[in-house]
Order: structure tokens, then C-alpha cells, then sequence
């Protein structure tokens, strides 16, 4: 089985939660720019919500990149990933709405470990089907970072409830560790 539906069809899933995204944002009711502070926290969460968006693709792009077939299992983990994304424009727009309170910034959280997990699994699957001596295998062999990520977003959903801002701050914290796309299969592949 070939891999470019699996990209082309990704790729347009996640043009679509960035464009459901976007379309939570109302223009306000005047024309001033006090009109627009009551949008912080809604702007606030997209930017965000776009960067994580963005990261996702690019990493996606990379990890298919050095793909060389896809199966049945691929298909329905990289399923398993979009559903996730899927959700997050929702949970991006409550928490802006509701100005980064701890029970959205709660559910934005686990819905960054679900994305987060859903990679993994995807990664693992690709890996699985390319074997130990693929480029995949080669790129990935330190996983520090996806480790390191499911811990920081575990301990933001805890933290939320007490200081959700901390959590939130945590959450960015992991997109700034993968804001620059994962290098590690560009590098294996040259």
C-alpha cells in the first residue's frame, strides 16, 4: 500500500481543524481596539492550538517521509491521531473562553497527552512495519523527548486543577521542546 493517500488525506484533515480553529474567533462588536480585549484568551489559545497543529505536521511529514509503504495498522493509528487533533480545536475554544480556568485548561491538557500518545503509536507501528535497520529506526532510537513531553503534559493536567496558568505554561513548555521539527530522521536520511 502506497503512503500518499494516508499523507494527502492528513494533510487535509489538518487544514481543516486549523480552519475550525480560526472560525471560533468572532469579530467583536465595534471597531476599536478595546473591542478586542475580551478575545485575549481566545486568541492566546489558537496561536497556540496552531503552533501544536503545526509541530504535528511537520513531524508527520518527517515520519512519513522516510516511510517507504503503509498497512492496515498504520492507517488506523494515524486515524487514532487525527481524531485527537480532531477534538482539539473544541477544547482550544472552551479554554479560551473561559479564561484558562482549571477544568478547560484540564481537558486541553489531556487532549495534548491523547495527541501526544497517538504519535507514539504511530511511530511505533511505522517502525514495526519498516524494521530494525529502517531510517525510522535509526532516528528514533533515543526517545527522550516524547518521554519527556507525556510526563510534563501529565503533571500540567494534575497541576491544573490547583494552577491551571502553571499548567498551561507547561504546555508550551513542551511545544517550545518540539517548535523546531524533529530533526532526527532529516539528519538519518542524508
Amino acid at each position: 500500500m502506497t503512503k500518499g493517500r494516508l499523507e494527502a488525506f492528513s494533510d487535509g484533515v489538518l487544514a481543516i481543524i486549523i480552519t475550525i480553529m480560526v472560525l471560533e474567533l468572532r469579530i467583536p462588536n465595534g471597531d476599536t481596539f478595546e473591542d478586542l480585549k475580551p478575545m485575549v484568551f481566545k486568541f492566546l489559545s489558537y496561536i497556540f492550538s496552531f503552533i501544536y497543529v503545526g509541530i504535528y505536521w511537520n513531524n508527520h511529514h518527517h515520519l512519513f517521509q522516510a516511510m517507504k509503504h503503509v498497512n492496515g495498522k498504520i492507517l488506523w493509528a494515524n486515524l487514532h491521531l487525527l481524531f485527537w487533533l480532531s477534538i482539539l480545536p473544541f477544547a482550544t475554544s472552551w479554554m479560551g473562553e473561559n479564561h484558562f480556568t482549571k477544568n478547560p485548561v484540564a481537558l486541553y491538557g489531556f487532549v495534548l497527552l491523547m495527541c501526544a500518545l497517538a504519535f507514539n503509536i504511530l511511530e511505533k507501528f511505522c517502525l514495526d512495519l519498516e524494521g530494525k535497520d529502517s531510517v525510522i529506526a535509526k532516528a528514533l532510537k533515543s526517545t527522550l523527548k516524547e518521554k519527556m513531553s507525556l510526563g510534563i503534559y501529565l503533571s500540567g493536567i494534575i497541576l491544573s486543577f490547583f494552577y491551571p496558568i502553571i499548567s498551561v505554561v507547561l504546555y508550551y513548555t513542551v511545544a517550545l521542546l518540539w517548535i523546531i521539527p524533529d530533526v532526527r530522521i532529516e539528519k538519518t536520511l542524508k
